[in-house]
């Protein structure tokens, strides 16, 4: 049987057939897996416009929900393609592989959730796909290619957050120096739903996507290439991936995000550094600008740590002192821990699960 989507063609013998009903098992998980991806990661979009008290948090998860859900249009499928085919070798990938790993990083995202750790769902999705690969068939199922950029720019996000934060801040406050501090206040609680909307419609972007890419690994490596067709091209973006597995993941991370991780909210919102209206709006579009830029490249990055860096960034351009560097800390430890961490129970899970399906 041949199989091909994202340029690939892989050869399948009969061992490499699904059931119809794995299959959409392992879809329904990866989607719970994109909820879980917006419940844990609604902080994200909705922390520093409820901290600086623009909206209320009702408001803030359906103004952030409604952007998750309206990005499926605008960006095209790129960051799928990448999780889709550059990480892990296809030809080595089988659905107890996908499930291992989703399982894996589901798992992760709560026990983070659980300690209110603001980690990254997108490298704990990768990195318990690729542990499960690993478990399967070794190191050598790792294109090292593809994680060249993605570990890069774990480095890089959250410095370019830091400055673009800083920049915006410096400059903000520079403009508007001599502005009536009222006026002030009131024209960037305004802006800061501009801002708001912008950095969910990055976050929705990213992040959808890397779960897009996981159901298209499986169908490829299933055979069940049919189930992916039906690309379509909007607002000068092509995407090549079916219309029902992007409207299923956008729909997913967008209801995750409306029922909301309050855990994490306190910690990127308040504890990192106080924020006034102008403070968010600089760091909501700085993380804006991190996210979009680098998902019209192609490159998984995560949307907490643009936005933590950005926040630093702000808090440092008002006073370096303002900034709670040990949240920052305790913050960093968490992303560098969710690699292994991820990945060990990506590859636990594989185990577990071929023990039983022998």
């Amino acid at each position: 049987m041949i199989g091909s989507n994202f340029g690939i063609t892989i050869t399948y013998g009969s061992t490499m057939d699904m059931s119809l009903s794995l299959i959409i098992v392992i879809i329904a998980v990866a989607l719970a897996f994109d909820f879980l991806n917006g419940f844990h990661d609604s902080a994200n979009s909705i922390a520093t416009v409820v901290s600086t008290r623009v909206l209320t948090p009702v408001q803030a998860v359906v103004w952030a929900a409604f952007f998750n859900f309206v990005a499926a249009f605008f960006f095209g499928t790129p960051v799928a393609k990448m999780v889709g085919k550059g990480l892990v070798d296809l030809q080595s990938v089988d659905q107890y592989v996908i499930l291992g790993g989703l399982l894996g990083a589901i798992t992760w995202n709560i026990i983070t959730w659980y300690f209110g750790l603001p980690t990254s769902s997108s490298h704990a999705l990768i990195s318990g796909y690729a542990g499960s690969a690993i478990a399967k068939s070794g190191f050598g199922v790792i294109l090292v290619k593809g994680w060249i950029p993605v570990l890069a720019f774990l480095i890089l996000s959250p410095i370019i957050g830091f400055i673009l934060g800083y920049v915006n801040m410096v400059l903000i406050s520079w403009i508007f120096r001599k502005s009536n501090p009222r006026w002030a206040d009131a024209l960037f609680r305004r802006l800061q739903l501009v801002s708001a909307g912008l950095y969910s419609l990055g976050h929705g972007t990213n992040d959808a996507q890397k779960t897009m890419g996981i159901i298209v690994a499986l169908l490829v490596s299933s055979g069940r290439t049919n189930w992916t067709e039906g690309g379509f091209h909007m607002f000068g973006r092509q995407h090549e991936i079916a219309l029902w597995i992007i409207l299923a993941c956008y729909a997913a991370i967008a209801l995750g995000t409306f029922f909301g991780g309050w855990r994490i909210v306190k910690t990127v919102g308040s504890r990192i550094t106080r924020l006034q209206p102008v403070g968010g709006f600089c760091a909501e579009t700085a993380g804006a600008t991190t996210l979009l830029g680098t998902a019209l490249w192609g490159i998984p990055i995560s949307t907490t740590h643009a936005i933590t860096g950005s926040i630093l960034g702000v808090g440092s351009a008002r006073n370096i002192r303002s900034v709670r560097w040990i949240w920052g800390q305790r913050i960093v430890m968490a992303w560098i821990i969710t690699l292994p961490a991820s990945a060990a129970l990506g590859a636990v899970y594989h185990f577990v699960i071929s023990a039983f399906t022998k």
